[in-house]
């Protein structure tokens, strides 16, 4: 009912740029709305990310894509569309700019239902050695929660996390009964994407 309220008041106002609620843009009982994700702050769009693409003037535009390895995404028309590295209203603007060469007025929106780029590293003596997508800021007790926890034999006072800076790598150290026991709560970082936390 909401839609068909929203669609007549299109068709009376065909100039004003209609207004989409943030996870059901285009949503009828024929084309389900995508289900959007919340994304953490300063998040800029990577590789294996999941967007939904909704060009309100030209359906045959819309897409569900995943980013590439080579951050770019496929638009029917458009062809490949830089997407990593932008942020969903950076990618906006860029699809809405190269959709003008072939539409009147475009009017895209970008909407991101996976996040699957930002991930951490957990190796060693932990019960599920795996990857941890950030969906949120985590420290490192948190992605340690995350995967199990720590296995009995495990080092808890030589935990080293592993993150590349500029070219470079560093290193900080993590000590688990420290932390656990509110000492030294300092060492107790926020994880960046691409981060390695070891546990010998």
């Amino acid at each position: 009912m909401a839609f068909t309220v929203l669609s007549a008041s299109l068709s009376a106002q065909p100039q004003t740029k209609p207004v989409i609620p943030e996870q059901t843009p285009q949503a009828s009982a024929g084309n389900p709305a995508p289900a959007a994700t919340v994304v953490p702050p300063g998040y800029v769009i990577g590789a294996d990310d999941l967007l939904s693409i909704r060009f309100w003037s030209d359906t045959q535009l819309s897409a569900d894509v995943v980013v590439r390895p080579d951050g770019k995404i496929s638009i029917p028309l458009l062809n490949d569309v830089q997407a990593a590295g932008l942020t969903p209203e950076q990618l906006n603007a860029a699809l809405e700019k190269a959709a003008s060469k072939y539409i009147a007025e475009p009017d895209a929106t970008v909407i991101v239902r996976e996040v699957r780029s930002r991930k951490v590293y957990v190796l060693g003596q932990v019960a599920r050695p795996n990857t941890v997508t950030l969906n949120a800021d985590m420290n490192v007790l948190q992605v340690l929660t995350a995967v199990g926890g720590l296995l009995e034999y495990a080092d808890k006072g030589n935990i080293i996390i592993v993150r590349a800076e500029n070219g470079r790598e560093r290193r900080f150290k993590f000590n688990y009964n420290d932390v656990v026991k509110g000492k030294n709560v300092q060492q107790n970082i926020l994880l960046q994407p691409g981060d390695t936390v070891i546990v010998n």
